[in-house]
């Protein structure tokens, strides 16, 4: 079969890439549903907590396993039988939902009238079993008050509910996802994050058949911890959410051949083996989903074999998640697509005649752009990293620990990161920050744990260009920085 034209590649790639690679944005289609074989036990009923950082497919999974339709397709393709036999129950997600959970608004006046956090979650659990009791009344305040007048009652409810699961075999399984939009105080985020892990630990303990499933962010994970004793019973089985170069690829190809682009998609199918197709879905061969030399030889056609006019740039295949990787070595499928995106609209726009569908400088650019995108996260996410960082702009890396120190010390890095920690006004409005704000060398290891410094050989301190190119960080020989 003939191999596609460069600008029918460059049609095909605009129409099977998203625009905004973000699941609370696009739907999730059982066509580009990308099942990667490291991920098959984060869907196991009994794996409570599932980690991992932004865009790496926390609510994929939490949307798949709510969908019957995409989990069959899941229990199928994982060979998980196990998932035909959950009653999937969501607990919390970023979709407003008040019929079923309280909305951050709900949750801040809860807390303010000094509920017990814990009792949020398993009047949620009430609600969603059809306890009369509790689904009568009309407010989630309501609600919270008959569950403090009547504590026997819901024991003796949820222990009804896990009979009734017992006698049919089916796995009541309470879904959480989004914690980060559970309050826009961080503080009492945690709280609620951290009653969110005990009321799942309560499930796995004193029931058989009722489980929670949480999905939460690595920082998330570790600074709920305080408001939650015990949390090591759940966390040690965590599974978290990666993602290997083969399996990013293995998503694009899966893209590629489910494009609504048909004509393209089959045509590009029939060039690259035998796909199987399961209704509406088509699923590549295993050496496309999985092989890397085999993903190298089709990438190439895409985006030729190296990032400038010989192999002193790098190879494409390689080059790509290499730069969009954090100092653990961690890509994420959202960074992806996204820089890919990029590269193929900005080689429309500016290199239409290059001999390959996607010119390298355009690659280069759409890496500035997802480091720009990052950047944005981690300022909403951590805002104390980016405070940490923004001191360094114009520096080049690799560098000796001690300049960073000494710039540290220059900009007074311990007073802004002190405002950040303790917000004036409100004693309980506290942002999160690092352990030790005024212990350089100690801020420096936490950095590195979260992935945004590595350490090398020779005991100089480098950034991945993920981070590096949108901070304005300089790297002789690398991706350039990101210029006004």
């Amino acid at each position: 079969m003939k191999d596609l034209s460069v600008f029918e590649y460059r049609s095909l790639l605009q129409h099977a890439i998203p625009q905004t690679p973000d699941t609370d944005t696009e739907n999730i289609h059982t066509s580009t549903l990308f099942t990667a074989s490291r991920h098959r036990g984060a869907l196991e009923p009994d794996v409570t907590v599932v980690t991992g950082g932004r865009g790496v497919g926390k609510t994929v999974w939490f949307q798949t396993l709510l969908n019957d339709e995409l989990r069959t397709l899941a229990a199928d393709e994982y060979q998980l039988p196990r998932l035909l036999k959950i009653d999937p129950l969501a607990g919390f997600g970023s979709e407003r939902n008040l019929d079923k959970y309280p909305s951050r608004r709900v949750l801040e006046e809860l807390l303010h009238d000094g509920v017990n956090p814990v009792d949020i979650w398993t009047a949620v659990a009430l609600q969603a079993l059809g306890m009369n009791a509790i689904r009568e009344l009309t407010t989630w305040k309501a609600k919270l008050g008959w569950l403090r007048s009547h504590p026997e009652e819901a024991e003796s409810a949820l222990d009804k509910a896990d009979r009734a699961a017992a006698e049919t075999g089916t796995i009541k399984l309470f879904l959480f996802d989004a914690l980060d939009r559970l309050h826009e105080n961080r503080r009492s985020a945690d709280i609620l994050t951290g009653s969110i892990l005990e009321f799942a630990l309560n499930l796995r303990i004193e029931t058989r058949y009722l489980r929670a499933k949480v999905f939460i962010r690595d920082d998330m994970l570790d600074s709920s911890h305080a408001y939650f004793p015990d949390s090591s019973k759940l966390t040690s089985n965590a599974v978290d959410l990666t993602w290997s170069q083969v399996d990013l690829y293995g998503l694009l190809f899966q893209h590629l051949g489910n494009a609504e682009e048909e004509d393209l998609a089959e045509r590009f199918r029939r060039s690259t083996g035998t796909w199987q197709t399961k209704g509406s879905r088509h699923v590549p061969p295993s050496r496309l989903a999985a092989d890397g030399e085999t993903q190298q030889e089709v990438f190439i056609r895409i985006a030729g074999k190296f990032m400038g006019p010989n192999h002193r740039r790098g190879r494409t295949y390689t080059w790509l998640p290499n730069h969009l990787a954090d100092g653990r070595g961690q890509t994420s499928p959202r960074s992806f697509l996204a820089a890919l995106r990029t590269a193929v609209d900005n080689t429309v726009s500016t290199y239409a005649n290059h001999f390959s569908p996607l010119h390298w400088d355009a690659i280069k650019q759409g890496v500035q752009k997802a480091s720009k995108t990052r950047v944005d996260e981690i300022q909403e996410d951590l805002p104390w990293v980016a405070s940490t960082i923004s001191p360094l702009h114009g520096l080049q890396v690799p560098i000796e620990q001690n300049e960073i120190l000494q710039r540290w010390h220059e900009r007074d890095l311990e007073s802004s990161l002190g405002r950040l920690v303790q917000v004036p006004g409100d004693d309980n409005d506290v942002r999160t920050g690092p352990q030790h704000p005024g212990d350089y060398p100690r801020l420096v290891n936490e950095l590195i744990a979260l992935g945004i410094m590595t350490r090398r050989a020779n005991g100089k301190l480098d950034l991945p260009d993920v981070y590096r190119i949108a901070f304005g960080i300089g790297r002789r020989g690398g991706v350039p920085r990101v210029r006004a």
